[in-house]
């Protein structure tokens, strides 16, 4: 048995800016989004090389946590375009139609959610399959046993692959993110780290925290080392609060059991109305299942 745990967010966005064609509803509303999830989430379904059994899906619903109230200038709904926006609530009421396990995030975000399925039943099943691209997922990575798929690109990394992209463990992922910084969860890391420095210095010392202050000690071979050590050394408190914003969160109070994740067909009355409230008359007998 497989479970694959779905970033419904990165899915959001992923069918509102695709080049389909738009969707709209009876009364001209914009369901490109939601309905674009839909088709994707058929598609997975019906995927015979996923195998897909037991899934559940995270969504950021609304786009802020308790990071917000670590950090002012963490992510938030700021900027997000409001026919988007207004889909929120509705891509949720998709996924549940189509008969899937929504995990709608408030004070955590998705990515804890899909952190906590991936602690709570690896050593449950054969595989974890975490679908987004998102590089902070990275961390969640258990040798083949916890792996991360880009479904865009047809690309599986392990936690061997992660290491080797990166030079470092996927244990420091949050450490690394907190030096460079990550521009889509408003995290801005340390003035002048670039990504090689930064996997230099952690592979070398082990981690942020092992890091000293003297670029005597560093490594040979770093450039503008004084000025990044200096950098470093102005910024550290910050850069550890940076890592802990990074660093996913595994204990999320999730209520499903395994068993709960099992797909057993999508819900025909919900589907139904589904169909038509955004007007998509075509999708009412894709799915290959109904409960």
């Amino acid at each position: 048995m497989r479970i694959h745990l779905i970033d419904g967010t990165f899915e959001l966005y992923r069918a509102h800016f695709s080049p389909r064609p738009g969707h709209t509803g009876p009364n001209g509303e914009d369901f490109k989004a939601s309905v674009g999830v839909a088709r994707n989430m058929l598609s997975l379904l019906d995927d015979a090389d996923e195998k897909v059994t037991h899934l559940a899906i995270a969504f950021d619903n609304p786009i802020v946590s308790f990071r917000n109230r670590l950090f002012d200038g963490y992510k938030t709904d700021e900027g997000v375009p409001p026919e988007l926006r207004s889909q929120f609530d509705l891509v949720e009421m998709t996924c549940r139609a189509l008969g899937i396990v929504v995990w709608s995030m408030d004070e955590h975000e998705a990515d804890d959610g899909m952190a906590t399925g991936a602690r709570r039943w690896r050593d449950e099943v054969e595989q974890v399959r975490i679908l987004s691209p998102d590089k902070d997922l990275g961390q969640c990575l258990v040798g083949t046993k916890v792996v991360q798929v880009d479904r865009i690109r047809r690309k599986e990394m392990t936690a061997e692959s992660a290491q080797t992209l990166r030079g470092i463990s996927v244990s420091l992922i949050p450490d690394f993110l907190a030096l460079v910084g990550d521009t889509a969860d408003g995290i801005p890391g340390v003035p002048g780290f670039g990504e090689k420095t930064t996997s230099t210095l952690l592979a070398h010392f082990g981690g942020l925290d092992a890091i000293p202050d003297d670029p005597a000690k560093w490594p040979p071979g770093v450039r503008r080392a004084p000025a990044l050590a200096a950098a470093l050394a102005s910024s550290r408190a910050a850069a550890q609060l940076y890592r802990r914003l990074a660093t996913l969160v595994e204990d999320v109070p999730l209520k499903e059991s395994l068993a709960d994740l099992e797909w057993k067909g999508a819900q025909r009355g919900p589907w139904e109305a589904w169909c038509a409230a955004v007007k998509a008359p075509d999708l009412l007998e894709r799915p290959r299942r109904f409960q």
